[in-house]
């Protein structure tokens, strides 16, 4: 339901010259509701709640959106110590959206706010504005009433709204159809005043003349009232000419779409199913976790926070990352030729840098719902200079793992034995009739098959399968992720030896982890291939062994180890690719058979985190590696 059709001859209506429309403040859906009200109707005064003081700014920085701006007013505190209030120039504002149509469509704008030396700031939790899209206004408001809180008696908010009220009655002298756009939280006590026309006090004298400063685009999240992605997404809409009705919603859509392109790009696309593990049916279950969550939290559209969090524990620390940097996207602030030279401002929250540093406790005049810090532990990129101290830093005598990731890989090697016992298995199963055991299973094609044969259809025998285990085990396992692995780039080949009897002697070629330093003392890498012996026993460096000289490839001199060292007849061998002729050679030339097993078998969230690992510089290091490691 739109805004305007819900509004004539409704409670918004002051006198037959005045509408108030209450606006929550920092929402697309109500900046949405307020231009579709303004241009559905004639209107020749748009009643703004802002001083006079700032008219001439702001109608400055709303010509040059979509660049955003800010109109500073600097004021003292009652101690005398420096502050300020601001008003956002930000195209999602519904007073600025209100602004921008007013000024498009030639329509006179009168700011009814009450001038003051200090602007107090009141801030109010409010209903989701998303529901206006199922509710009117009117009953949006009337379900509030009750819950908006009454101005304390000769308080500044008090002051302003019976100016406010004033202010109306002049305009009512010079314009025929005037909209005031009120704060929702002071509506009613707006019209009340006007009705009971309360006395009013004359407005007192700014301490300082309004500045207008840019924002460094990295805080713009702590001056929108929305998304600076789905801000960026309003603003294109708007030149393209194209329909905005549903983007508070589709933009979240976009935004972790947009996220989830992003992340892939910065990966490696050698294995498409390890670097696309991120599929749709993931995302439908983020999106339906991220709705449970919105709402159990009591609001209708999610935050910045849920989102974010959602990822990290859905998608990783990775994934989360580049969608909270994707967030904070707002491309038109870094585009040259919108730029103005003008002073930038770093914004905070309740707080503000200007362009000479000094920080400000600041006070927004359009404050949506307030701000408020929440921790979320994700592990950013060191910076290069920080990841070259550290590598400098390396003792090259001393390394060793990270025990966390050996539980997690040899758990999965365990289990990748099992089902390499249960593929040995398989090759000896047979189908019999059914005579006192179901054994391991009807086996319902062969009883089909069997009944379809008989001549007489009436005789119904059942088969089932009987599967016995193999006595072989599985010593030695195989994992290949990248078929066919580059010398170039997994130049880190060695042999790592157990620390204990529930650990496998490991051999692995891999990434430098030298180039890839996370913290002080620890190195990031990454599997190109692992081999797998358990029990544990110690045997001679396969890299350095001139009796596989013979081997070509990476791959099969790791294959060629493995048939040399196991005693047990099978190997298995976990591969992207169906096992190849030349590595079955290699099996056959030490009297060896390889079990396969595909690597999409298991999922690709799994596999990415096994390939990375991590190497510390001696045991101490894993007194705090847990501060760097992100799991």
């Amino acid at each position: 339901m739109s805004l305007a059709a819900s509004q004539p001859d409704t409670i918004f209506t002051l006198s037959p010259k005045i509408q108030i429309l209450p606006i929550v403040h920092g929402s697309g859906d109500m900046a949405q509701s307020v231009r579709d009200f303004i241009v559905s109707q004639e209107i020749d005064c748009l009643a703004l709640p802002l001083p006079p003081s700032v008219e001439s700014l702001v109608e400055d920085g709303v010509v040059t959106l979509p660049l955003i701006s800010l109109v500073v007013c600097l004021e003292r505190d009652e101690d005398g110590a420096s502050s300020c209030s601001y008003v956002p120039i930000d195209p999602c504002q519904p007073v600025i959206m209100g602004i921008r149509v007013a000024m498009g469509e030639g329509i006179a704008r009168a700011y009814v706010d009450r001038e003051v030396a200090s602007f107090d700031a009141n801030s109010w939790v409010g209903p989701d504005p998303y529901v206006l899209r199922s509710v009117s206004l009117a009953g949006f408001s009337a379900a509030t009433i009750p819950f908006l809180p009454s101005p304390e008696p000769e308080s500044q908010r008090q002051t302003r709204i019976s100016w406010m009220a004033f202010r109306l009655h002049e305009l009512e002298l010079d314009y025929q159809n005037i909209v005031c756009l009120c704060p929702f939280m002071d509506w009613p006590w707006v019209r009340q005043a006007y009705q009971d026309r309360m006395p009013y006090r004359v407005p007192e004298q700014p301490t300082e003349r309004p500045a207008w400063w840019n924002v460094e685009p990295a805080s713009l999240y702590f001056l929108l009232g929305e998304l600076p992605y789905v801000t960026q997404l309003y603003e294109q809409r708007r030149e393209e000419a194209r329909s905005d009705a549903h983007l508070s919603i589709d933009g979240i859509k976009e935004l972790v779409i947009e996220a989830r392109a992003q992340w892939l790009a910065s990966r490696s696309s050698t294995v498409v199913q390890e670097s696309n593990w991120i599929t749709p049916q993931l995302l439908q279950r983020y999106f339906h976790y991220v709705r449970n969550r919105t709402l159990l939290e009591h609001r209708l559209k999610p935050d910045l926070y849920t989102l974010v969090h959602a990822a990290q524990q859905m998608a990783g620390d990775a994934f989360a990352l580049t969608l909270l940097e994707t967030a904070k996207t707002y491309k038109y602030q870094h585009d040259p030729s919108r730029l103005t030279i003008k002073p930038i401002a770093t914004m905070g929250i309740r707080e503000l840098e200007d362009p000479g540093g000094e920080i400000l406790p600041a006070k927004n005049r359009l404050q949506g719902d307030p701000q408020a810090w929440r921790s979320l532990a994700l592990r950013p990129k060191p910076p290069i200079i920080q990841k070259q101290t550290w590598a400098h830093q390396w003792n090259p005598y001393r390394q060793c793992s990270w025990p966390p990731e050996d539980l997690r890989i040899e758990s999965f090697a365990s289990h990748v034995r099992q089902q390499s016992q249960q593929a040995l298995g398989a090759d000896l199963a047979r189908t019999e009739k059914f005579s006192t055991s179901l054994e391991d299973g009807i086996d319902l094609r062969e009883t089909l098959k069997q009944w379809a044969m008989k001549s007489q259809r009436s005789i119904f025998e059942l088969q089932v399968k009987v599967a016995p285990s193999a006595k072989r085990t599985i010593e030695v396992l195989v994992f290949l992720f990248e078929v066919p692995a580059d010398p170039k780039i997994y130049t880190w080949r060695t042999t790592w030896f157990a620390e204990h009897q529930e650990e496998s002697t490991l051999c692995f070629y891999a990434t430098p982890f030298s180039t890839h330093m996370i913290g002080p003392g620890i190195g990031q890498a990454q599997y190109g291939g692992t081999m797998f012996l358990f029990p544990p026993r110690p045997i001679p460096d396969i890299w350095e062994n001139p009796l596989f000289d013979f081997a070509t490839t990476l791959e099969e001199r790791l294959l060629a180890g493995a048939c040399a060292h196991s005693q047990e007849p099978h190997v298995a061998v976990v591969s992207p690719v169906p096992l190849k002729a030349a590595w079955r050679n290699i099996a056959r030339r030490y009297g060896r058979k390889l079990v396969p097993l595909p690597l999409h078998k298991f999922s690709g969230q799994t596999v990415a985190r096994l390939r990375q690992f991590h190497v510390l510089n001696g045991h101490e290091i894993r007194s705090y590696a847990a501060r760097f490691i992100r799991e």
